[in-house]
């Protein structure tokens, strides 16, 4: 019988969680000729339906129901609502254009985001190898800049976003179930009054054939699905040991670019791509250096 604290459990869940969350560009090509926008729209009304369906089944309402009679405390919670969005929506987008590779250098970028961002709004002190590893971000960026003309906007946005949603998410006291479904609950309606705007004006793919009506539906599923195996990784592991299988994400999101959309990888996108590996390592040593002893377990 698995309890939560078998690490054996906790690395099959997070294995899943990583490895959906890597294999979505597979999915989200399938959604030939649905703009991103649409596809956003339909990704926010089911996961909500479905994320409901999840939390009374498991008889986890109570925090929800507290968290919506406070409205003046959601301000936090509708920015992360936001922030997911936006993250979702461009996602999305740079799959439909076939720009997997700079989602994939956004979401390598993530961790180290979220270093900075916590040292500049949490005043946390940087250790000198997470310095060092910020810093060579920062060179990867001004590389791109100086020898293509252009920042890698996407891959910005993207670590942007996330990473400011993570940071707003730790003070947000909710679960990452209840969590998600008061995000996507804040957003229903912005959903629905977009949602019946595209059908009014003839736009709506909702039911143009039953592949994109299924399309549309196990957006939401697909989007419930690694969240749920994600909150069964963090309840049996410690972070250090998540936070090395998180780069399973954008490891797979790197080959499929490569090998399944064959999109070019050009010097200057490789050499951005070994700066950031490299910002990687250290910041993975570095962690692994602060891990808590055996028999300590880290926070979920």
């Amino acid at each position: 019988m698995t309890t939560a604290s078998d690490p054996r459990a906790g690395v099959g869940f997070g294995l899943a969680a990583y490895l959906m969350w890597g294999c979505f560009p597979l999915f989200f090509a399938l959604f030939e000729g649905v703009p991103a926008f649409e596809i956003l729209i339909h990704r926010v009304l089911w996961s909500c339906l479905f994320l409901a369906g999840v939390v009374t089944v498991l008889r986890r309402w109570r925090p929800v129901r507290e968290a919506l009679r406070r409205p003046r405390r959601l301000g936090r919670v509708l920015a992360c609502a936001v922030l997911i969005a936006a993250n979702w929506g461009l996602y999305i987008y740079a799959v439909e254009s076939r720009q997997v590779l700079q989602a994939s250098l956004g979401y390598f970028m993530t961790p180290l985001v979220n270093v900075a961002l916590g040292m500049l709004v949490l005043r946390e002190r940087m250790t000198r190898w997470q310095g060092l590893a910020v810093g060579l971000a920062g060179a990867a960026i001004a590389l791109q800049l100086a020898l293509v003309g252009a920042l890698p906007w996407i891959s910005l946005v993207l670590a942007l976003s996330f990473g400011t949603y993570g940071l707003l998410r730790k003070q947000v006291p909710l679960d990452g179930l209840s969590g998600l479904l008061v995000e996507t609950l804040l957003l229903l309606p912005l959903a629905g009054l977009a949602l019946a705007g595209l059908t009014r004006a003839g736009m709506s793919h909702f039911l143009a054939t039953p592949s994109t009506t299924a399309l549309l539906v196990a957006s939401g599923v697909i989007t419930a699905l690694p969240l749920l195996a994600f909150a069964g990784a963090a309840r049996r592991l410690r972070l250090a040991t998540l936070g090395f299988l998180m780069y399973l994400n954008p490891s797979l999101q790197f080959l499929i670019a490569l090998l399944v959309f064959d999109e070019p990888l050009t010097r200057v996108q490789l050499a951005t791509f070994a700066l950031i590996w490299t910002g990687l390592a250290l910041y993975s040593w570095s962690a692994w250096q602060g891990r808590p002893r055996p028999g300590v377990e880290g926070p979920a």
